[in-house]
């Protein structure tokens, strides 16, 4: 079969390996601000289309269910049919429905686009995550490739907040329109200076059927029943059957992987110790970081009566992660290891929550804002470091499927936290609690979750101690 001409792995920093970096940032960053902006137009997006509350929470969980359930299957599929293909093809799928969101005129339409366009950003989050991996050199220049691009990702999820007020208020569809130049401009960019590293066949392997069914439909069920937390008296029956469903997929799907010559996922991958706690600390840390996200945002536009701009400029400086991400994290991993960066990072995000604990409805700004800031440095220290110790250890060839790994923990993370912070809440309501009560308890959830991820870290640090010591 015809092979593609390789493109050389870049061992520094030259024009053109920012250039291939700035389009793969381009990506992530639109998957950023796209979830931020849709959150923050929910509301009049509801009023236009009238749709019933379960309808609106379907459009976020209809992201949430094309994400997570089809990661690993994104993942493997840029392993094995080439990631600049799979990153180019999902990229425009992620483009058009994008637009098709914007034009919707029902509930059912809007369904429809975020479903796929969850599933679009499942292919195409990995598929770039390994396009770094694989075209900079391992090392400083690897490490500080990764680390813009994840700055570049949670400043788009940052900066979509504020965007998504503004454009709000100019019509809700701008939040899907608006993007859409961007991606177009990304997409044709990338078409010219994107290339894979290892010059791929034309297909590689083939897709194992039963394990790709099963492993999708199993994510699916598991995500759904997270999401089905939020009201947890509601149907608990269907979220137990939902959750069992999951499990049963997800036996067919392990039985499946030991058995084929091809398997979707090499099994033998989950025996590393450090891909494993990798995944773990990052299921934890985003969890507590979504779940504090959404009560912030509660906390100001519900209780405190602040618009939408008012809230996301109030948001605005954890965002400090996109600048910090670049600058400083790359020297702190340098001395320290990304082990310590990360356990330093994730102490200062637990920190930050208990500094924001005892918030009542006449806290001036001025005294949260220090808090804020520490969890954006926080995020600066765990979300960059995580992205390079998922690879660390892992073959060239399983790159996408080590980062459709990280990505199902981070969705499983960011799922489990809205969840257990919304079935918290609603809880404390129930017992005639006060909203700020409310809020105060559902915050302990991220500060629990925090405090487990620190101690997973702690292994880590141990761990590397332990190999220090053996040498």
């Amino acid at each position: 079969m015809l092979k593609s001409k390789p493109a050389a792995v870049f061992t520094e920093m030259s024009v053109h390996a920012w250039a291939v970096l700035a389009v793969l940032c381009g990506a992530i960053f639109l998957e950023g601000i796209d979830i931020a902006m849709l959150n923050v137009a929910l509301p009049s997006i509801r009023a236009d289309l009238d749709l019933s509350t379960g309808t609106l929470s379907g459009v976020v969980s209809a992201y949430v269910l094309g994400y997570g359930g089809f990661m690993l299957l994104g993942g493997r599929a840029a392993d094995l049919f080439g990631r600049r293909r799979v990153f180019l093809f999902w990229l425009t799928v992620f483009v058009l429905f994008s637009g098709l969101g914007g034009l919707a005129t029902s509930g059912w339409m809007l369904l429809t686009a975020r479903f796929v366009t969850g599933v679009a950003a499942a292919f195409m989050a990995p598929a770039g995550l390994s396009l770094i991996t694989t075209n900079f050199a391992e090392g400083p220049v690897r490490n500080r490739a990764l680390l813009v691009y994840a700055g570049v990702a949670a400043g788009g999820f940052s900066l979509g907040m504020v965007a998504g007020g503004l454009l709000t208020a100019l019509g809700w569809r701008w939040v899907f329109f608006a993007p859409v130049v961007l991606s177009a401009f990304i997409l044709l960019a990338a078409s010219a200076l994107v290339r894979d590293s290892d010059a791929p066949q034309a297909i590689r392997g083939r897709i194992d059927v039963i394990g790709a069914l099963s492993v999708t439909g199993a994510m699916m069920a598991l995500v759904y029943g997270v999401v089905r937390l939020e009201h947890a008296g509601d149907g608990a029956a269907v979220t137990a059957l939902v959750f069992a469903a999951g499990a049963v997929l997800l036996a067919v799907f392990v039985v499946n992987e030991r058995r084929t010559a091809e398997p979707l996922v090499r099994l033998g991958i989950l025996r590393s110790a450090n891909l494993v706690r990798t995944d773990l600390i990052a299921l934890l840390f985003v969890g507590s970081f979504a779940g504090f996200q959404f009560l912030a945002t509660l906390y100001f536009q519900e209780l405190r009566g602040w618009s939408t701009v008012q809230t996301g400029l109030a948001m605005a400086v954890i965002g400090v992660d996109a600048i910090l991400a670049p600058v400083l994290t790359p020297r702190l991993v340098d001395r320290f290891g990304s082990a310590r960066v990360v356990f330093g990072g994730i102490v200062l995000a637990a920190l930050a929550y208990l500094l924001m604990a005892p918030t009542g409805l006449d806290r001036a700004y001025a005294t949260m804002l220090p808090a804020l800031l520490l969890l954006g440095v926080a995020f600066s220290l765990v979300y960059g470091p995580l992205t390079i110790a998922a690879t660390d250890g892992i073959a060239e060839e399983e790159h996408g499927l080590a980062g459709g790994l990280l990505y199902t923990a981070f969705q499983f993370g960011f799922a489990l936290g809205i969840s257990t912070v919304t079935a918290v809440h609603v809880a404390v309501l129930g017992y005639g609690a006060s909203g700020i009560e409310a809020m105060r308890s559902a915050l302990l959830v991220p500060v629990i979750a925090a405090m487990a991820a620190g101690v997973v870290g702690a292994f880590g640090l141990r761990r590397g101690a332990s190999a220090a010591e053996a040498v």
